[in-house]
């Protein structure tokens, strides 16, 4: 039954039968394992980059058309 959702689920049942935890151990594993930082450490240092960003903007500003009455 490999690959196959049925297989799936009978081996999630056979992960948690083993080890209760097993799902959240492998996940901080990951999370350990992760190297994101920049921004995503410093929210108060991306609302300022995008800020400046915003200002040195090369698209055109919208212009509101009028309609003909």
């Amino acid at each position: 039954m490999a690959g196959t959702k049925a297989g799936g689920l009978k081996a999630a049942q056979k992960n948690l039968a083993r080890d209760p935890d097993f799902y959240a151990k492998i996940g901080r594993k990951g999370g350990k394992n992760g190297r994101t930082g920049g921004f995503a450490a410093n929210p108060a240092l991306a609302r300022i980059a995008g800020a400046k960003g915003g200002r040195i903007s090369r698209r055109t500003k919208k212009t509101v058309q009028k309609t003909a009455e």
